[in-house]
């Protein structure tokens, strides 16, 4: 299975490695499509892939991280 998310990270969260736990903790392959980190703010859209559950647990973790989870997201859109 493969699963797009746009993550948009708050500020306490832009320094902390979120793309190595889901690789490292929940054993998903991600792709980064699009990305824009500063000190204070980024987004990042990443094309996930593995297994369902493991997609589903990771997507629960990021949410209860406080990272905003948008499905889906119009690439061409994205500037």
């Amino acid at each position: 299975m493969v699963t797009i998310l746009r993550l948009n990270y708050p500020p306490a969260l832009v320094s902390r490695p979120v793309v190595s736990n889901l690789v490292n903790s929940f054993g998903l392959e991600v792709n980064i499509l699009r990305a824009q980190l500063t000190r204070e703010e980024g987004w990042l859209i990443l094309e996930i892939g593995g297994d369902p559950v493991k997609i589903s647990a990771a997507t629960e973790w990021l949410t209860n991280e406080g990272i905003e989870l948008v499905e889906n997201p119009e690439l061409d859109a994205i500037e």
